[in-house]
């Protein structure tokens, strides 16, 4: 996990490499919870039997369930110190160039694209590659929008 000390050290990492996570495996249960929360039942994410006939040979994620774990995924790549508040802004750009197979493991690189001042706080694109282990292409590629705020709460109150 890669350590960003504060705003200034955020600021010099625009278009660098934040941080690569840890694996993070992807068992069938998962995906058949998610399938249950977002009523996606599609029998290539549910029914292994019909999925092991079918184009990958086995049940696959969910595409959605892949971009839903970018937080968790994240998290284990890169911290930035000094935030009092993290703000999801919104995604740019999502795209799920490979399948993700039934225990496959996935990780994440995150790079810093870019840094604005808000009102608020910083907006930063971080660009996330999700990667399954052993893969040829990233499962997910998706840029995340957040509105980092820096400083210690009573100051924010207090301006």
């Amino acid at each position: 996990m890669q350590t960003i000390h504060g705003l200034g050290d955020l600021s010099s990492r625009v278009g660098q490499v934040l941080g690569t996570g840890e694996w993070l495996e992807v068992p069938q249960a998962m995906i058949d919870d998610f399938a249950a929360t977002t009523r996606d039942r599609q029998w290539i994410h549910v029914d292994p039997e019909r999925a092991a006939a079918g184009p990958y040979g086995t049940t696959i994620a969910h595409g959605y369930l892949v971009l839903s774990l970018l937080p968790e995924l994240a998290a284990t790549a890169y911290r930035v110190e000094g935030t009092t508040t993290r703000i999801n802004y919104g995604l740019e750009r999502v795209r799920f160039p490979a399948p993700v197979p039934a225990g496959s493991r996935l990780r994440v690189t995150s790079t810093l694209q870019s840094l604005e001042p808000t009102a608020a706080g910083v907006r930063i694109v971080v660009h996330n590659a999700v990667e399954t282990e052993g893969g040829d292409k990233p499962a997910c590629m998706a840029d995340t929008v957040s509105v980092l705020v820096f400083g210690e709460p009573d100051e924010q109150r207090a301006s």
